[in-house]
C-alpha cells in the first residue's frame, strides 16, 4: 500500500484542522482511518498518536456540522 494513503504518527499533522478545506479533511481522515486499521491488524491495537488525530477529526467533522 502505498505511503500517502496511510498517515503514520510520525507523519506530520496539521495544528489547526479549522483551516482545511472540507476535501481535505475528508482525506486526510481516510488516511487516519487506514493507518488505525493497519495498526490494528498489524500491532494488534493503535497507536496512541493516530487515536488522538482520529478522536481530533471527529470534533472537527461534529462542529462542521452544527
Amino acid at each position: 500500500m502505498s505511503a500517502n494513503l496511510r498517515l503514520a504518527p510520525t507523519d506530520p499533522f496539521p495544528e489547526d484542522l479549522e483551516d482545511l478545506k472540507d476535501e481535505k479533511l475528508q482525506v486526510l481522515d481516510s488516511q487516519v482511518q487506514r493507518q488505525l486499521n493497519h495498526e490494528i491488524v498489524t500491532e494488534g491495537e493503535s497507536h496512541p498518536e493516530t487515536d488522538f488525530r482520529h478522536y481530533e477529526l471527529d470534533v472537527e467533522f461534529e462542529q462542521r456540522d452544527n
